[in-house]
């Protein structure tokens, strides 16, 4: 591999101390034990990732990386790949769902551009960074080289660096490449083992015939490339460019401390291809929402997740996390600043 660190470097724990501090608090403040459920949870992990008793969630860094598909030709869409780069010019304009969750949360949002088939013009606030002009097609030859990859590896890892060095507290990656669930299937179905016909979804709303067919598409480019067990080898032949971007970038946060909230189906595979890679990982790791994609849930499964929503959310770009990001925040909020019994006054029932 040619990845300059941090990709091979160590993954940090969370700070025990900080999660034992916070558990402790939990159980003084004014109310039963356990009452506010996944909050007092989510609220204790951030403490641990923050290294601090009390977390805060204001700052925000999203990323998409937007990429196309070779294996489009095979018709695995509903739309065509001009969707992609049309998509990227449209976030850049404030239009797109994702683009109006960060305005609404005061969040960052930049636009990296890992390879699009159509040409960017200089767009305010969007990366233009292509290692090519989108992958090739899966089910002929690799999607990407292994120097490819590795250079959107380092996309990813990059932004995950200017998170960091914009002191965020809490990373979301997003995606958007017309015919990535197509890829991101692929990869899951090899790192799990599992077959098209149980993680093959409609993407972007295929008919039956359509769905037959990319379940066809995937089988075959599962043929051809065998699978090797080796995540890297996986995210090579099979995968995108913005699905590897994305996996760096998991990687990347959770290298530098900085906790990670994976999105839906096209995040989730590029965070089960850094949890493989990197068990270490998943410890940085906080689940936004089950997405209505078939084969999430048995990404979810394979990353021992449980998403804080379900709203049959299946739109990518990192909608899914910014739309929980304000739950967090809450958890934060209420662990900070409620009272204890002592404070209160109030008798704990002890």
């Amino acid at each position: 591999m040619t990845i300059n660190t941090p990709w091979d470097a160590p993954i940090p724990a969370p700070d025990a101390g900080a999660a034992d501090t916070a558990w402790q608090r939990q159980i003084q403040l004014t109310k039963p034990p356990g009452s506010l459920g996944r909050l007092e949870t989510a609220a204790v992990r951030l403490a641990a990732q923050q290294g601090v008793p009390r977390p805060a969630l204001e700052r925000v860094w999203i990323t998409v990386f937007a990429g196309d598909h070779g294996v489009c030709d095979e018709g695995v869409s509903a739309f065509p790949q001009a969707v992609t780069a049309q998509m990227v010019q449209n976030f850049a304009a404030g239009g797109a769902a994702i683009s109006v969750l960060a305005r609404h949360l005061n969040a960052t949002l930049e636009v990296v551009n890992a390879g699009t088939v159509t040409s960017l013009q200089a767009l305010a606030g969007v990366r233009d960074e292509p290692v090519m002009p989108g992958t090739a097609n899966a089910v002929h030859e690799p999607a990407m080289s292994p120097s490819q990859r590795d250079r959107a590896l380092e996309l990813g890892d990059a932004a995950a660096g200017r998170a960091q060095d914009a002191g965020a507290e809490l990373f979301i990656g997003g995606d958007m490449g017309i015919g990535n669930t197509t890829a991101a299937a692929a990869v899951a179905c090899a790192l799990l083992g599992a077959s098209p016909e149980e993680l093959v979804g409609r993407g972007t709303g295929l008919d039956d015939d359509g769905l037959t067919r990319k379940r066809r598409v995937v089988a075959a480019a599962l043929d051809r490339h065998g699978n090797d067990g080796s995540p890297l080898a996986v995210l090579a032949s099979l995968g995108g460019l913005e699905i590897a971007a994305l996996a760096g970038a998991i990687r990347g946060a959770a290298c530098r401390g900085v906790p990670v909230l994976v999105d839906g189906f096209i995040v989730s595979v590029a965070a089960l291809v850094a949890v493989r890679h990197t068990p270490d990982v998943a410890a940085w790791l906080h689940f936004s929402h089950r997405s209505a994609e078939a084969g999430h849930d048995a990404v979810l499964r394979a990353l021992d997740a449980e998403p804080l929503l379900d709203l049959g959310m299946r739109l990518g770009e990192g909608s899914g996390a910014a739309t929980a990001v304000p739950l967090l925040q809450a958890a934060c909020r209420l662990h900070g600043e409620m009272a204890t019994f002592e404070s209160a006054g109030v008798s704990d029932g002890g």
